[in-house]
């Protein structure tokens, strides 16, 4: 059992629950912080709170994919207590401790530097990207499946940006049957787009391509559907935004013209948790046991 190396974790949702069962079984030693509504059975794993938790032998403080708030606020599911990281806490663990955290704000990097502790941020990294692309995937295609009343089979898709979620929510719809377009922005990707056999549209002729599509995919993390793109949409297209706050759409001259929005956040953990933990889990586990 690897008791000497011991983490805590702050906060998080189901996804974490298998995380949690990942390290366990793995024989590390486990402090949970906002799971108090929740009960354990693995004699490595302990409830603490943030008055009486061993912060001295930590090797590594793990945050929810959302990392925290502006004001260190951490998302908590399974507690009625608030929960915040500060620059104080994060001093009492040794230089070694690493924190982990799904992405993170300018308040988490100001106490990593500051605090002078190694900050990871697991969504940046290309194998949870990609991996996690899938039910990010699976999850956008039941979203457009329960939101509109014909198939997603012959239907004209449009997925913005040819990245690792892009690429693979483009293979999903085409699988479907969808006839799916892909716009990016270098000719590199344009030409990708058309060996993979997709229709190939440079981001700067999207405008004149867009009214033909029944459905809009956006991965790409800044404001490309804007006001010109959206005029140019037919009343009817179902609009998607994969993209992390703040999106990528102007959502509200959207609304004004009627054209239905969804922004998709954290589907990997709303339609796939257990996968979605499993991927975390197994890169957390592959970094705890290198260091």
């Amino acid at each position: 059992m690897n008791t000497n190396k011991h983490v805590m974790l702050l906060g998080g949702d189901e996804r974490y629950l298998h995380v949690i069962d990942s390290l366990a079984k793995a024989g590390i030693r486990i402090s949970l912080i906002g799971y108090e509504q929740l009960s354990f059975n693995e004699p490595n794993i302990q409830h603490v709170g943030l008055d009486n938790a061993d912060f001295s032998s930590l090797r590594a403080i793990i945050l929810p994919v959302a990392g925290t708030d502006l004001k260190g606020k951490i998302e908590v599911t399974y507690s009625d207590k608030q929960v915040y990281l500060t620059e104080q806490l994060v001093s009492c663990t040794p230089k070694q401790c690493v924190i982990y955290s799904g992405t993170a704000n300018q308040y988490l990097q100001q106490i990593a530097d500051v605090t002078d502790r190694k900050l990871v941020k697991l969504f940046a990294r290309d194998d949870i990207a990609i991996y996690n692309s899938i039910p990010t995937a699976e999850g956008t295609l039941k979203l457009a499946i329960e939101q509109s009343d014909e198939t997603i089979h012959g239907a004209n898709v449009c997925v913005l940006g040819f990245g690792r979620v892009g690429i693979t929510v483009a293979r999903v719809f085409s699988a479907v049957g969808a006839n799916v377009s892909v716009a990016a922005r270098s000719s590199a990707a344009v030409a990708r787009i058309t060996e993979m056999g997709f229709h190939a549209i440079p981001l700067n002729q999207l405008e004149k391509a867009i009214g033909q599509m029944t459905i809009c995919i956006n991965t790409i993390p800044s404001q490309v559907v804007d006001q010109s793109i959206i005029s140019a949409m037919s009343p009817s297209v179902m609009l998607i935004d994969l993209a992390s706050k703040p999106g990528g759409t102007d959502f509200d001259f959207a609304l004004k013209r009627g054209i239905s929005t969804f922004h998709a956040l954290g589907l990997p953990g709303k339609t796939a948790p257990k996968s979605a933990g499993k991927i975390i889990a197994t890169v957390l586990l592959d970094l705890l046991q290198s260091t």
